[in-house]
This record gives C-alpha cells, structure tokens and sequence, in this order.
C-alpha cells in the first residue's frame, strides 16, 4: 500500500499573498485543517495549518475594534506565518514509511510532491482509514489475538491449520511480542467456529491473548 493510492486529490492550496481571512474560510467551507502554499507555478513554498492561522488571529481579548480586526485579516499575507521547511512525501512511499515521519515528527498531515509539484495530500486520517482496513475492522468475523514463537514457517503452518477446519483469514497484522523471541498476531476469520478453531491453532501458538466475534459494519 503506498501514499498515492491513500492520497487525497486533487488538493486544494492557496498561495503565498493569499490573506489569513480567505485562509480560514477556505478551511471552513472545505472542512480541511492544513493547506499547501504554492508558487505561481504551482511548485511548493510552504504550508500552513488551521493552529497556525487561529495564533495569528486577534484574540478576544484585543483592543482592536471590529473592522480593525476585519482589516487585518483581510490585508495579513499567509507568507508571514507559513511554515517553510515542509515535509513531504511522494506517491510511491510505503504509507508505513509516510506514518512513521508524521509520527516521528509529531504532525497531521504532509503534501505529496512529485518534483517540486504538488499532487496531493497525506493526513492521519487517510492513515487511520487505511490501518482499518488492514485489520478489516468493517468486516464481520472472529478476531483473534495469539502469541507465537518468531521462526520461519510459523505463520504458513497456523494459516494451515485454520484452512484446513474451513476457516478464511480476512486480514492479520504482526506486532512484537512479549520479548524480542515472540510475535502477536491478530487475525479477522470467518468460516469456523471459535472451540474449533482454538483447537486446531494450539500446537502452534504459545498462547491465545484474546479471541472475540466482531460484527464489523
């Protein structure tokens, strides 16, 4: 799964004269918290966000009057408070890797580029979709929590084992274990009953964390 496929496009930026005022509104209407700042030819210069554009307004607290205010807005270039050293992501990067940066650097969201263009947006909301579907959390099934020993074939002969009493393996994902020696998967099945299934998976896991039938939707 890589970022061009869990992008949003086209996107919608602004450019660097655009005023703080349309900036908010466009966010509004939209209902979008970040914006890309493009150049005249449509090249990245910045980025901005909805926190960014809130410090910068007046607070109530101001001495300025209403169409003081309203002036200001109107005339304050986002230029002056964008954000220039962006980070970025292209559209062949593993939404993993795309995940990791935003995690790592602790924000929401990162325009895709493809050179100096910019083709779309990335935002822990696309992250949160996709890790929805590689649990396949809108699927009904049994979902099933085991530790396993790390070791080659461990997951071939589990998947066997559940095939083999009729059961199909809708999604699983692989976490640490315990230890550096074990792993946790959690499995979405369908087509087996739970006693069964826990039964035919025993000579293969070290222990069942948690076995529950969601209904997905």
């Amino acid at each position: 799964m890589f970022v061009g496929s869990r992008m949003k496009h086209p996107v919608i930026t602004i450019g660097p004269k655009t005023s703080l005022d349309e900036a908010l509104s466009l966010m509004t209407k939209e209902h979008i918290r970040r914006l890309p700042v493009v150049d005249q030819t449509g090249n990245l210069v910045g980025i901005v966000t909805e926190l960014d554009l809130l410090k910068a307004s007046p607070s109530a607290a101001t001495s300025l009057s209403v169409w003081e205010i309203k002036s200001l807005l109107s005339s304050f270039p986002i230029e002056k408070i964008m954000t220039r050293d962006v980070f970025t992501v292209t559209e062949d990067m593993p939404l993993e890797e795309a995940a990791r940066i935003m995690s790592d650097h602790k924000i929401g969201g990162m325009p895709v580029v493809r050179g100096e263009s910019v083709v779309g947006i990335i935002t822990e909301t696309d992250i949160f979709k996709a890790f929805l579907e590689v649990f396949g959390a809108r699927e009904a099934g049994l979902r099933l929590t085991v530790e396993t020993a790390k070791g080659p074939g461990i997951i071939a002969r589990l998947s066997q084992a559940i095939y083999e009493n009729g059961g199909n393996i809708l999604s699983m994902g692989s976490f640490l274990g315990e230890d550096s020696k074990t792993s946790q998967l959690v499995m979405r099945i369908e087509g087996v009953e739970e006693k069964q299934l826990l039964k035919a998976i025993k000579p293969y896991v070290t222990r069942v964390v948690d076995s529950r039938y969601c209904a997905g939707c």
